[in-house]
Order: structure tokens, then sequence, then C-alpha cells
């Protein structure tokens, strides 16, 4: 039997910085940006969905008068992605 694939973690982007984070265990905002070439912005929502389902959690801090994001796996993200390595390779057999 095929499970649904997480809408959430199905989106490329999102996947891509899952998959950072699940290597690293944290990662800031410009690490994150320079690894998925993707735009600010673009970056900046999809870590805010992440965020919001409890996938991750986002520290803002500064370091000197420059802003630094920091990103963590949560537990429940880590749980979300094996899931979803688990479904994608039940589709591949």
């Amino acid at each position: 039997m095929f499970k649904n694939l997480d809408p959430l973690l199905h989106s490329q982007l999102r996947l891509a910085v899952m998959s950072i984070l699940i290597a690293v265990e944290e990662a800031d905002f410009v690490y994150l940006k320079e690894k998925t070439e993707a735009t600010a912005g673009n970056l900046s929502v999809q870590i805010d969905k992440l965020n919001e389902a409890g996938y991750i959690e986002v520290e803002k801090s500064f370091v000197g008068k420059k802003p630094r994001t920091t990103c963590r796996i949560t537990t429940l993200g880590r749980k979300a992605f094996e899931l979803y390595v688990k479904a994608l390779k039940d589709y591949i057999g």
C-alpha cells in the first residue's frame, strides 16, 4: 500500500532545506541560500512554512549589527523526513 507523500516536504525547496538540516543539524540563512540557490524571498517563505509546521526551529539573533537567522530540524521534522523517504522508497519498490 502506498502512502501519501507529505505535501509540505514535496516542495523542491522545502525538501532541499530539510535534507541540508538533516545532514548538518543547524544552518544559517546565508548557508541555506547558497546551498539551495534560492532567492532570499522564496527561501524565507519556505522556512516560515517549515517553522509553522513544527519541522524546524528558527532562531533570530544579531552578530554585531548584522541579523542572523539560524535553522534547526526538530524531532517532528526528522520523523516527517524519515517517513517521506520511506514513502518514496515504497513507491520505488
